[in-house]
C-alpha cells in the first residue's frame, strides 16, 4: 500500500474579531481550534457563522423551487388520490434508497392507504441492478399500478420509462444522480442536478429529494396529513449522512434537524421508531452525532442488501411501530452486518495482495475482477482502495462467467461517471455520479475496457491530477490538547461530510504503548474476521497518555519504542464513556530537518529545542524572530538561497499577557512624552518584539488617540481595546508559525511564496 502524502491545509489566520465571534458559541472553550477550521472552510462572517452553526437561523428552501416539475408531480399524485389510482414507490437498495423509500412510504401514506393503494418495491442487489427493470414494471402493471414514483433512481432509465408508459403507467422520478441528455418521458423529474451548483438544493441526496416531494404535498393539502412532517427528518438525516453527499445549504440544515429528531429515538419516552431505537442500542449510540449514522445505523442498513440482497425489510425496520417485529429485524440486521465486516476485510486483503505484486504507479484506474468476490461489498472495498491508492477503482464479480458486475469509486475530483460514459459502447449498463457508480459488462470485453478507460483517463487527467494518495491535515495539536474542550469545539462544526470533512489532527513525536486487540463479535457472540486494536499515545505534553483505536489492523503493525507522527480524528466512545482518537495514519518521526527539492537548501527546525540544547550555529541562515506571515518566512528562505545556506528556524514564541504588553506600550509612550523623543515603530520592536507591521499600526493608533490621563475615558478605553485586539491577532499568527510542522505543504508554500 502506498504511503499517503500528508498535506497541511493552509489558510490565513482568522482575524481576532472572528475568533471572538466563535468564542460566543464555545462556552468555556477558547475557540482557537474551531475558528481556524471555520475560516479555512469559508465561514468568515457573523451571518455565515450563525446560519452554519445554528439551524434555527437557516431559511430552508421551498420545495417549489423545483418549479413546474414539482407542480406536475403534486398535481398527478392528487389526481391519483382522488381517482383511487394505485401508486407504487420504486426505491433503491443502499441506505439512501432505503430511507428514500421509507420517507415516501410514510409521507405518501398520509395521502394514500398503505398496502391498499400504496406499495413499494426495491430491486434485489444480488440479482438486479439499480433502477427500473422490465420484469418489475410488468409485475406492477399486472397489480393495477397507475403511477410509479421512483426515489434515488430512475433519471437515466429512458427505455424502461418508455416501457412503463406502454404498460399504461405514469412515472414521477425523484433522484439526484446524473441527468440524461434529454428529458425522459415522465410526468415529472425532480432532480437537483438541474440547478446551478451554487443552489442550496443542488447537493440533495435521494432521501432529501423524496422529502421535498412529501413537503410539497403537505403544503398543497395541509388538512390531510395526521403525522407532523418533521417526524420524517430522522430518516432524512440517516440517508443524507450515509450517502456522503456534500452537507451544505439545505443538506446541512436537513441533517442538523434530522439529528435533533434522531436523538428522540434513544429515549423510550419520546421514541416513535422502535427499529431505530433498537439499532441505536445495538451499536451503543445516542443518535446525537453524525458518526452514530456513519459508523452505526448507516452500515447496518446497507448490510441488509449487501449480504441478503433483498432490502425491503430495511424499510419495515425503519417504519414499523411493532416492537416485536423490529426486534427480530434488528437481530437479523446485526448478523448481516457482522458478516459484511468479515467479507469486506477478506476482499480488501485479497486486493491489496494483488496490487502489491504489480507496479500501480503506471495505472490510472485500478480495474480488478474475481468470481469469488461477494458483489455486495465491492462498493465498500472500492472506496477504501481508492482512498489508499489515490486513484479510481473498479471492482467486478465474474461469477456467472459471461457477465461482470460490480462497483466503482473515485477520488480527487476525477469524474468517474464521465469515464464510464466514454466506454458505454462496451458496458451493458451503468449509473451513478462522479464519485460512485455501478456497472456491468461482458467478461470478454474486460481487457478492452481496461485499456480503453485507462487511455481515456490519461488523456484527460495526466497533467491535472496527482495520483499520490493525499491526506489533508487540518490542525496541529498535542496530546495535552485532546479531550473534552477540543471535542466540544470540533463538534460545533457537525454534521461533517463532503465539503466539511471530519478534522484530521496531526500530533508529532508520540509513542504508542498499552497496545491490545480483539476480533469483533456479532450479537450471537460469534467472532468476526475484523480487528480492532487499542493503544495509548503519549508525548512530552502528556506523558500519561491518551486512549486510541485503530480499526481493521493488528497492534503489531505499530512501531514499538519509536517516535511517530500520527494523524487522528478525535471521537467520543459512548460504550466506554471516554474520549479517544481514531488512528488514520502514522509515520516514524524524522529528524527536525526537511530537504525541499533537489538543488534547493534544506530547512532545519530548532523551534522545539529548549535554550539549553541550542548549540551555537556554525552554518545556516537563521530566523530568530517568529514570523507573522508566509511572505516574511519566504523572504528569509530566499535569503538563505542567496547565501547558499540552509534556512534555520531558530525561534520560539512565548506570549506575554496582553494586559502587561499594553501597560508597557503606555509606559513607553509616556516616557517619550517626558524626555521628549519620538514614539517610533523601531522603539516598539526593540522593547516589545512586535513585527514591523504591528509596530507601525500601534504608532498610528496612539498618535491619533494619545494615551494620556486627560484623554476622554471612552476614547481612551476604545484605544486600549484596539491595542489589545491588534496584539492578540499577531499573537495568534505567531502561535501558528511557532507550531506548524514541516510538511510538504509547508515547504511548497515557503518556496513558492
Amino acid at each position: 500500500m502506498p504511503q499517503s502524502r500528508w498535506q497541511l491545509v493552509s489558510a490565513p489566520s482568522p482575524p481576532i474579531a472572528f475568533v471572538e465571534q466563535v468564542q460566543q458559541y464555545c462556552g468555556d472553550g477558547g475557540g482557537h481550534f474551531a475558528a481556524p477550521l471555520l475560516w479555512q472552510r469559508g465561514i468568515q462572517s457573523a451571518a455565515q457563522l450563525q446560519t452554519f452553526l445554528d439551524a434555527d437561523h437557516y431559511q430552508p428552501t421551498s420545495p417549489f423551487d423545483f418549479g413546474q416539475e414539482m407542480k406536475w408531480a403534486v398535481k398527478r399524485l392528487d389526481q391519483a388520490r382522488q381517482n383511487g389510482d394505485r401508486v407504487a414507490i420504486w426505491g433503491d437498495f443502499d441506505a439512501d434508497g432505503v430511507t428514500s423509500t421509507a420517507v415516501l412510504w410514510e409521507g405518501l401514506g398520509q395521502f394514500f392507504p398503505q398496502g391498499r393503494q400504496l406499495s413499494y418495491t426495491i430491486p434485489n442487489r444480488l440479482r438486479e441492478s439499480h433502477g427500473l427493470n422490465r420484469a418489475g414494471l410488468e409485475r406492477l402493471a399486472a397489480e393495477g399500478t397507475k403511477v410509479i414514483v421512483t426515489c434515488d433512481t430512475g433519471s437515466t432509465n429512458l427505455a424502461e420509462i418508455d416501457y412503463a408508459n406502454q404498460l399504461g403507467m405514469d412515472v414521477i422520478v425523484t433522484d439526484h444522480h446524473t441527468l440524461p441528455d434529454d428529458r425522459p418521458n415522465v410526468i415529472a423529474i425532480i432532480n437537483p442536478r438541474y440547478f446551478a451548483e451554487s443552489h442550496p438544493l443542488y447537493h440533495l441526496s435521494g432521501v432529501a429529494v423524496a422529502f421535498k416531494l412529501v413537503e410539497a404535498l403537505y403544503l398543497t393539502l395541509p388538512n390531510l396529513p395526521q403525522q407532523p412532517l418533521e417526524q420524517l427528518l430522522d430518516l432524512v438525516a440517516i440517508g443524507l449522512i450515509a450517502d456522503l453527499v456534500q452537507l451544505t445549504g439545505d443538506c446541512r440544515y436537513l441533517a442538523q434537524k434530522g439529528i435533533e429528531q434522531l436523538k428522540k429515538q434513544k429515549n423510550p419516552a419520546t421514541a416513535t421508531r422502535p427499529g431505530v431505537q433498537k439499532l441505536l442500542d445495538c451499536c451503543n449510540r445516542n443518535g446525537d452525532r453524525p458518526t452514530d449514522i456513519g459508523f452505526g445505523i448507516g452500515p447496518r442498513i446497507n448490510a441488509i442488501s449487501r449480504i441478503k440482497g433483498d432490502a425491503s425489510f430495511g424499510v419495515e425496520l425503519l417504519t414499523s411501530r411493532d416492537a416485536d417485529i423490529c426486534d427480530r429485524l434488528v437481530t437479523e440486521t446485526e448478523t448481516l452486518n457482522a458478516r459484511r465486516k468479515g467479507l469486506q476485510k477478506t476482499v480488501i486483503a485479497d486486493i491489496q495482495k494483488r496490487l502489491g505484486e504489480v507496479d500501480v504507479s503506471t495505472t490510472g484506474v485500478i480495474i480488478l475482477a474475481d468470481p469469488q468476490w461477494p458483489p455486495g461489498v465491492l462498493g465498500l472495498a472500492a472506496s477504501q482502495i481508492a482512498q489508499e491508492y489515490g486513484r479510481p477503482v473498479v471492482l467486478l464479480n465474474t461469477q456467472d462467467g459471461d457477465m461482470a458486475r460490480g462497483s466503482a469509486r473515485s477520488v480527487a475530483n476525477i469524474d468517474l461517471y464521465e469515464l464510464l460514459k466514454s466506454q458505454q459502447h462496451l458496458v451493458v449498463g451503468f449509473g451513478g455520479h462522479p464519485f460512485a457508480a455501478g456497472l456491468s459488462l461482458p467478461v470478454d470485453k474486460l481487457p478492452l475496457f481496461k485499456e480503453a478507460i485507462n487511455q481515456q483517463f490519461w488523456q484527460h487527467y495526466s497533467t491535472q491530477i496527482s495520483l499520490d494518495p493525499v491526506l489533508p491535515v487540518d490542525l496541529v495539536v498535542t496530546v495535552a490538547d485532546l479531550g473534552q474542550g477540543l471535542f466540544r469545539e470540533l463538534s460545533l462544526l457537525e454534521p461533517y461530510g463532503m465539503g466539511n470533512p471530519v478534522p484530521k489532527l496531526l500530533i508529532e513525536t508520540v509513542r504508542f504503548s498499552q497496545t491490545s486487540f480483539f476480533n469483533i463479535k456479532d450479537k450471537s457472540g460469534n467472532k468476526v474476521s475484523y480487528l480492532q486494536s487499542k493503544f495509548t499515545i503519549a508525548d512530552s505534553t502528556n506523558p500519561s497518555g491518551f486512549p486510541g483505536v485503530w480499526w481493521g489492523h493488528h497492534p503489531d503493525e505499530l512501531p514499538a519504542d519509536q517516535d511517530c507522527d500520527v494523524v487522528v480524528e478525535l471521537d467520543f466512545n459512548t460504550y466506554s464513556r471516554r474520549y479517544e482518537v481514531r488512528l488514520i495514519d502514522f509515520q516514524v518521526s524524522r529528524p527536525s530537518q526537511a530537504p525541499l527539492r533537489p538543488g534547493l537548501p534544506e530547512i532545519i527546525d530548532r523551534r522545539s529545542l529548549p535554550p539549553s540544547q541550542r548549540s551555537p550555529l556554525t552554518t545556516g541562515y537563521p530566523v530568530r524572530t517568529c514570523p507573522v506571515s508566509w511572505t516574511e518566512l519566504a523572504h528569509a528562505y530566499h535569503q538563505a538561497i542567496a547565501a547558499q545556506e540552509p534556512l534555520v528556524l531558530d525561534y520560539d514564541f512565548t506570549p506575554a499577557p496582553i494586559s502587561r504588553t499594553v501597560e508597557k506600550i503606555q509606559t513607553l509612550w509616556q516616557q517619550c512624552q517626558q524626555q521628549p523623543q519620538p514614539f517610533t515603530p523601531t522603539l516598539l520592536q526593540k522593547h516589545c518584539g512586535f513585527s514591523d507591521l504591528l509596530a507601525r499600526q500601534i504608532v498610528t493608533l496612539v498618535n491619533e488617540s494619545p494615551l494620556t490621563p486627560t484623554t476622554d475615558p471612552h476614547s481612551l478605553q476604545a484605544t486600549l481595546n484596539s491595542l489589545q485586539a491588534l496584539i492578540a491577532e499577531e499573537a495568534f499568527q505567531k502561535r501558528y508559525f511557532s507550531q506548524i510542522p514541516l510538511t510538504p505543504a509547508f515547504l511548497e508554500t515557503v518556496s513558492s511564496s
